[in-house]
């Protein structure tokens, strides 16, 4: 039994100016809300979504929001029998159609996820023995991405398991995954990562200003932060492998970098190198850092050169 409506979203910049959402009956024991947003992706979708279902050590929730699904996206989630999704005939971009997919979410804990991911085995119980850790829910957690390319984000792990899924070796990264050392790191924030439902609601999940999605992820860890939160962690075990930007390169990117800076009088940069000091050995909770005066005065220039944009 499916329950479908179509609600009016005036913050999203469609077509229609509604949004079509299909929710299933609850599963009792999920343990995540998966949030996994698409845009005619139909091939990279179904890769992500089979290897979640095969590789995942407990039940959890799967949320698609389709983006046009021109591609056959529709037909096929709507085929499904344990998808819930959202719908919007145009493109409304990641944050729009993250917070669209929260309204469907049942379980505590919020997952966001690319839709060129795939997971590898007990990518979610390294991730819940984490959170079982930690002990409270102040607390923002990213797993750990095996990508293709060595991109200067010494968050990942670089191993070339293939660019697309025409070269896509599984077996091969089925058998090796596991085998690279990679201990917690600090920084969480990009996907796939998981925030406590009530964080997220505190904070007002995806600040739709940074729409389409360019330098969102930085401004929703930079919430927390300023929410209070100081556990952004890294897990070294949870794996899955990201092909990398499949969505990206088709769309208009938004100026996210400067409004960035406006909205909280530092580059994005500053906060992920200073504040979160992304990819460094975790070594528990951060503090506030102290800024050296050459890092202020940059700052400040920034802050003027974005004012005259």
């Amino acid at each position: 039994m499916t329950n479908s409506t179509s609600v009016s979203s005036p913050g999203a910049r469609t077509d229609s100016h509604s949004i079509l959402k299909r929710k299933l009956p609850g599963k009792g024991d999920a343990v995540f809300s998966i949030l996994i947003p698409t845009w005619n992706n139909l091939s990279y979708l179904q890769l992500c979504i089979e290897s979640i279902r095969k590789f995942s050590r407990f039940p959890h929730q799967l949320i698609v929001h389709i983006n046009e699904g021109s591609d056959g996206t529709l037909d096929w989630v709507t085929s499904q029998p344990d998808l819930d999704y959202t719908y919007s005939e145009t493109n409304i971009g990641i944050c729009y159609a993250l917070n669209i997919q929260r309204s469907l979410a049942d379980t505590d804990y919020i997952v966001y996820m690319n839709d060129d991911m795939v997971v590898c085995p007990d990518w979610d119980l390294c991730l819940l023995n984490a959170i079982r850790a930690i002990g409270h829910k102040h607390f923002f957690i990213s797993a750990t991405a095996i990508e293709p390319f060595a991109s200067g984000n010494n968050c990942v792990i670089v191993k070339d398991y293939g660019t697309d899924i025409g070269s896509f070796r599984e077996k091969e990264l089925l058998q090796e995954f596991a085998s690279f050392s990679k201990p917690d790191w600090q920084g969480a924030t990009w996907p796939p990562n998981v925030v406590h439902k009530d964080l997220w609601d505190l904070v007002g999940g995806y600040s739709t200003e940074f729409s389409p999605g360019m330098y969102s992820d930085p401004d929703f860890s930079m919430k927390l932060w300023t929410a209070g939160v100081r556990a952004f962690k890294g897990i070294g075990s949870s794996r899955i492998y990201h092909f990398g930007s499949k969505s990206v390169g088709r769309i208009k990117k938004n100026k996210g970098y400067y409004t960035f800076i406006a909205k909280w009088g530092m580059t994005s940069g500053t906060f992920t190198r200073r504040y979160l000091r992304s990819g460094e050995p975790f070594d528990g909770d951060l503090a506030p850092p102290l800024l050296s005066r050459g890092m202020h005065w940059k700052n400040l220039f920034k802050r003027v050169l974005t004012a005259f944009r």
